[in-house]
């Protein structure tokens, strides 16, 4: 299955603990908890292209299956990884953050991501 669509967020899981345990500030957690972003993917045999819009805020990486590139977080920190293949996920691990992206129907997208044992779940629906 293609991961190329556009997605509006439709449920989370943990947000507010998760983001605590990243050191978002408060005041930002707030804003943040009941925006529903859109997640665009452009998908390209082993490269990929994902913008997620949430309010003003657009967060932008590009990155190629297996090799070495700079992602920022959702805290604007960059730092690098390596997006790996597993089956139909998406695997990337940084600075501590297990991130896994799936397609678990043709319309519905979930990413889950794991900080120690908390765990934050994203669902998000394409439009």
């Amino acid at each position: 299955m293609s991961f190329s669509g556009k997605y509006q967020l439709e449920s989370q899981e943990n947000f507010e603990p998760f983001m605590k345990a990243m050191g978002l500030p408060d005041d930002l957690i707030q804003k943040g908890k009941d925006v529903k972003s859109i997640s665009e993917i452009e998908e390209n045999g082993d490269h990929f292209k994902v913008t997620i819009t949430t309010g003003s805020k657009v967060m932008a990486n590009e990155f190629t299956i297996g090799q070495e590139t700079e992602l920022e977080t959702m805290t604007g920190e960059k730092v690098k990884g390596v997006v790996q293949r597993d089956g139909g996920k998406l695997k990337v691990s940084l600075k501590g953050i297990e991130s896994v992206t799936e397609m678990v129907d043709q319309n519905t997208i979930v990413n889950t991501m794991t900080l120690g044992g908390l765990v934050y779940k994203r669902i998000s629906k394409r439009m």
